[in-house]
């Protein structure tokens, strides 16, 4: 009976010292599994930096100072079908981007706009550094005329640049388009370009009111004795190549 009772002390004192093994080796809710948080959590970046280059592919139709408008989806600088607004036709008809530049006062859907420094020759082209906010879909629309023409204007919207992983590129073929704010005459006096040298923004509108692709130049070459142009003014679409990488 002696022996009975000893092994019972035994028994539970080893149950004691078991249970005190166990509670040691489990962290309670306080110890965060052990670890001791440093400092705040760090920010998630909610802005990347862009590497935007716009490329004339034309063989001679300088391209006038390029707009680069950053913006929100339900922004669009034309419709295709419905008249050119009047900041585009200046832009159009006389290559001028600062009305289309500063609709980023008004237009709320616009996050910001990036004006080019100058005339970009064909083959030539300009490089852009932009920093965007990615926390919410972002899009980059590119916009430029060809001086060697009435109101030929080449135009196109990126995807979605929040979507782009840093080291990511992509290539935007940009078309020409017709603004349809002049007719297209090639006369010297109309075109505001080194092959014409004539007028460039007229206020006054054609019956064929209204943006589309562009035909095309005829030429003197295809017998328009009263064009400015020659046959090397022709271009292909895409007029223009802009691509772009995110940098960081």
């Amino acid at each position: 009976m002696r022996n009975c009772t000893r092994k019972g002390n035994i028994y539970r004192s080893g149950l004691l010292a078991l249970s005190v093994l166990l509670l040691a080796g489990c962290p309670n809710d306080d110890d965060d599994n052990g670890v001791t948080p440093i400092g705040d959590a760090p920010t998630p970046n909610t802005e990347g930096r862009f590497v935007v280059e716009v490329t004339n592919l034309t063989a001679n139709q300088p391209l006038s100072p390029v707009a680069l408008i950053a913006h929100h989806d339900d922004y669009q600088l034309f419709e295709i079908g419905q008249p050119a607004s009047l900041a585009l036709e200046a832009l159009a008809e006389s290559g001028d981007n600062s009305d289309v530049l500063a609709e980023k006062d008004s237009n709320t859907a616009i996050i910001a706009s990036y004006g080019g420094t100058g005339v970009i020759p064909p083959a030539n082209g300009e490089q852009f550094t932009l920093s965007l906010p990615i926390d919410s879909p972002a899009y980059l629309t590119v916009a430029s005329m060809l001086v060697n023409t009435n109101d030929a204007f080449v135009s196109e919207r990126s995807p979605n640049l929040s979507d782009l992983l840093i080291g990511e590129m992509i290539t935007v073929s940009v078309p020409v388009w017709d603004a349809g704010t002049e007719d297209n005459t090639e006369t010297a006096a109309t075109i505001p370009g080194p092959a014409g040298g004539g007028e460039g923004f007229n206020s006054a509108r054609e019956s064929n009111d209204r943006v589309s692709f562009h035909p095309g130049v005829v030429s003197q070459d295809d017998r328009l004795a009263t064009s400015a142009l020659s046959a090397n003014h022709r271009f292909l679409n895409p007029g223009v190549s802009m691509r772009i990488m995110r940098v960081e």
